[in-house]
């Protein structure tokens, strides 16, 4: 049996925040073989989350501690959809379809959410970035996360 505690949330927090990325993963699954992957990440403040999508996997996600904004795209880099998730929010979980863009901002300095989608891993064909945003450690990356976290529905972020 995996417990999930508090501590648990509050070392990966640590870990997260000791990171360039300021985010950090746990996974619950064995191996990235599994048929079903099931993980925490933890995030702080300015972690980027480079726009995705999975192709031919849904994503299934629950925050647990903190405050997200989850970012939906379409092909162009029109913001479709942004929703703040999280305890005492009015959402707190999504079910997202396959190949459907999307990004996420922490909206809290110490925030978790759980994920799970379908396997197995291959970190080659996870996830699929969007072509017209920057990948991380670039230097466009500060002005592009500053729009993400600014933009509206309708705005295009390219």
């Amino acid at each position: 049996m995996k417990l999930i505690t508090s501590h648990l949330f509050n070392e990966l927090l640590v870990q997260a925040g000791a990171t360039a990325r300021k985010r950090t993963n746990h996974n619950i699954h064995e191996s990235a073989a599994d048929p079903v992957q099931r993980l925490f990440i933890a995030a702080r403040l300015g972690s980027y989350f480079r726009p995705h999508r999975h192709t031919g996997k849904s994503e299934f996600a629950l925050v647990i501690r903190g405050l997200f904004d989850v970012l939906v795209f379409d092909d162009e880099s029109r913001l479709t959809h942004r929703i703040t998730i999280g305890p005492g929010a009015n959402v707190f979980a999504f079910d997202l379809p396959s190949n459907i863009w999307h990004s996420w901002i922490a909206r809290a300095d110490e925030s978790v959410f759980f994920e799970t989608k379908q396997g197995p891993y291959d970190a080659e064909t996870a996830a699929q970035y969007a072509p017209w945003s920057p990948a991380e450690g670039t230097p466009e990356v500060n002005a592009f996360f500053a729009r993400l976290q600014h933009a509206r529905v309708g705005d295009y972020v390219a």
